[in-house]
């Protein structure tokens, strides 16, 4: 960038110098900045819809499809009558909150399909009233279903499975899972195995 030479004759000079000078140096930026928005803008036109589908599959489309698909299940015997049912009681963490309970569809996790408005798993939790409360919905495959057809493991809108190893707590063999907390908030993120606003404290394991 060529510097404009402005003669300086004293102090006062000077300082109007270096005023111009920067006047100029804004002026130059601010082009450059005004320039290189319009270049984006147009790019952005220009493949809107890729990018899109990227940023909503990433984070707010995943969810706002998880949460069409389940929202009948807020009344957990609507999930009963699909053939959903509670396994491994109430799942929780020592000191990482906990998951709640898990209602499975066995018939969907022998499938191997995934499909975001066909969770595997619905999840709850119990309240202190007795009631239980959606919060969200949980995918699985089992590992070795998915590797037998897939070269790598498996992802959903953007989210990449999460594996959980064998043996493990559940008693199941090694296993994809992502979590989609769909229906209630997680200061850790809506897609994370565990939350910490999430408890087991109200769970009565004679009521499922």
């Amino acid at each position: 960038m060529r510097t404009l030479h402005v003669p300086t004759i004293n102090v006062r000079g000077r300082r109007f110098a270096t005023q111009v000078q920067c006047s100029l140096l804004a002026l130059v930026l601010i082009n450059v900045c005004a320039s290189r928005a319009m270049a984006q803008d147009s790019h952005e036109h220009k493949t809107a819809p890729k990018q899109n589908a990227i940023a909503l599959g990433l984070q707010d489309g995943l969810i706002k499809v998880v949460r069409d698909a389940t929202a009948r299940y807020a009344d957990v015997n609507v999930a009963k009558a699909e053939g959903y049912a509670l396994q491994f009681g109430c799942v929780s963490g020592s000191d990482e909150g906990a998951m709640g309970l898990h209602y499975v569809n066995g018939n969907l996790v022998n499938a191997g399909v995934l499909d975001p408005t066909r969770p595997q798993i619905i999840i709850y939790e119990a309240l202190p009233d007795g009631t239980l409360e959606m919060t969200g919905a949980d995918f699985l495959v089992i590992k070795s279903q998915w590797d037998a057809s897939h070269d790598g493991p498996p992802e959903m809108m953007g989210q990449f499975f999460h594996l959980f190893d064998a043996p493990n707590r559940f008693g199941l063999p090694a296993f994809y899972t992502l979590h989609v907390w769909a229906w209630k908030d997680n200061p850790k993120g809506a897609f994370t195995n565990w939350h910490p606003n999430v408890s087991c404290s109200s769970f009565n394991p004679k009521k499922p």
